[in-house]
Order: structure tokens, then sequence, then C-alpha cells
């Protein structure tokens, strides 16, 4: 089994964070991962995605041409990554800032108001954490208790503070339908 995310956003969403955090569930799920970033030289503002792949033997390659899951957090991501996405594929996509439009037959989407329940919870900084919550809701290739874990692993004793509050974005995410 050998499957591929893209995450996209604009700079200062945190998807190089959320990527990280994915890649560090994988690894904790005992699955071989890479993960690779890319940014303009804009940053903030910008547009950031990050790949990551997963595997249960060695990942084949590192810049795929198309993806299994694209989570997109901005309008701009996702009309440019719609169409890397793999016929059968998923794209999940931040319904606060994207319009829900299909244009695609041959692939499933999802699509949840991330950003108003990072608001609801007090921030939109933790739409990042929100989203990978709906994508572990969507996809079983990652257990919720490893990306639990990475979430506490990757903000690590520096960003203790924030802890309660990503956690909480995490459920969120996971229980998009229920949580309020």
């Amino acid at each position: 089994m050998e499957k591929n995310f893209i995450l996209a956003g604009f700079g200062g969403q945190g998807i190089l964070l959320a990527g990280t955090i994915l890649a560090n569930a994988f690894m904790l799920d005992d699955k071989n991962v890479t993960w690779y970033p890319c940014y303009g030289a804009e940053m903030r503002g910008g547009t950031v995605n990050c790949e990551v792949v997963v595997s249960d033997t060695e990942v084949s390659s590192v810049h795929k041409k198309d993806c299994d899951y694209a989570l997109v957090l901005n309008q701009q991501s996702f009309d440019r990554f719609v169409q890397n996405i793999k016929s059968g594929g998923t794209i999940i996509a931040n319904s606060t800032l994207v319009a829900e439009t299909k244009p695609r037959a041959d692939i499933h989407y999802v699509f949840a108001q991330m950003g108003k329940i990072a608001s609801d919870l007090g921030t939109n900084k933790i739409t990042n954490v929100v989203s990978l919550g709906v994508l572990s809701s969507v996809t079983d290739i990652i257990s919720k208790d490893a990306l639990k874990k990475a979430v506490e692993t990757v903000l690590g004793e520096k960003k203790k503070d924030l802890l309660p509050l990503n956690i909480k974005a995490l459920e969120c995410g996971e229980s998009i339908l229920t949580c309020a």
C-alpha cells in the first residue's frame, strides 16, 4: 500500500506544520514516509504545499504526479490541485474559504467548514489541525491515536501550552458533524 497526499493553502495557514504532523503520525504507525515541502519566496500569503507519501514498504519516490488525497485550505489551492487527484481519489476542502463545486465526476469531495470550526474554538490558526482531524475521519490509513500523539510530539515542550487547544481542534475535525 502506497498513498500520497498533498496539503495546500496559503502561507501562514500552517500547511507545513500539518504535513509534519501527518508524516510523524505515519511514522508512529510504523509506516515508511516522506515529507516534501514546496513554497514560494513570498511566504506568508503565498501558495504553500507539501507532499506526504506513505507506504508499508519503501517509498517509491517523493514527488508524485498525481495524489490519492488532497487537503486544501483555500480556493487557489483547490483550483490548482483538483486536477492532480487520481481517479477515485479524494479532495478535502475547507468550505469556509472554498466554494463547494465539483468540477470532476471521477473523484470524491469532502467539504467541511474547518475555518469556522477553528474560529469557534477561538482562533483560525488551528484550521490546519482541524483539517487533519477531518482527514483522519475520511481515511482509515492513519490511526487517530497516532495523529494525536504526533500533535503532542511536534508541538513539544516549547509549545506545550497550545496542546489542549490543538487536541480539541483535532477531535473536532475527527467528529465534524457532532462537535460544538
